[in-house]
């Protein structure tokens, strides 16, 4: 697996996750459980990961609609 984006913002996310299934891209939200600690400021960010062979196009769907990918 490879990170896609990572964030604080889980609308990007949202919108992010929403528009990879769009494109039948399989995608896993890591560090969701990390708000139970830090009391849910949004202080730690999440990570939207895909596999290898689907980086590529994943990120190519992040650009075609204006989400920074952080790379």
């Amino acid at each position: 697996m490879k990170l896609l984006i990572s964030t604080t913002d889980p609308t990007v996310i949202a919108f992010a996750q929403a528009l990879l299934d769009g494109e039948g891209i399989d995608s896993f939200l890591m560090d969701v459980h990390m708000s139970a600690l830090e009391g849910g400021i949004g202080l730690f960010p999440r990570r939207l990961m895909v596999a290898d062979r689907d980086h590529f196009r994943a990120r190519s769907v992040l650009k075609d609609n204006d989400i920074p990918d952080g790379q």
